[in-house]
């Protein structure tokens, strides 16, 4: 079993910048990937960006140049630094953790980020 807490949305205006963070608890030592996903509502859940234990990162091409994905040492926590943020971006985010032996999902609460114009 792996726990989420997410911290970090909020309202922000455009051009400006938001830093998302994802601790993880429980079984971490499984951990094959760490992300983010958002969703507006009606929509489906899409990927942000994600990142694997050797630090290789994936990211949605709308968010390329903009958002970064990094992970602690310990490699328990996920974050997502946002700039030049835009009002495309406003959504809820939610983090993502992959574990293996079986491979399973776990998913933060969501944390709503909201880009004002």
């Amino acid at each position: 079993q792996v726990q989420l807490v997410e911290y970090g949305g909020g309202v922000v205006q455009a051009g400006g910048s938001l830093r998302l963070s994802c601790a993880a608890s429980g079984t971490t030592s499984n951990i094959v990937t760490m992300g983010w996903y958002r969703q507006a509502a009606g929509k489906e859940r899409e990927l942000v960006a994600t990142i694997n234990k050797g630090g290789i990162t994936n990211y949605a091409g709308s968010v390329k140049g903009r958002f970064t994905i990094s992970i602690n040492n310990a490699k328990t926590t996920v974050y997502l630094q946002m700039n030049s943020l835009k009002r495309g971006d406003t959504d809820v985010y939610y983090c993502n953790v992959l574990i293996s032996g079986p491979f399973r999902n776990y998913w933060g609460q969501g944390t709503q980020v909201t880009v004002s114009s």
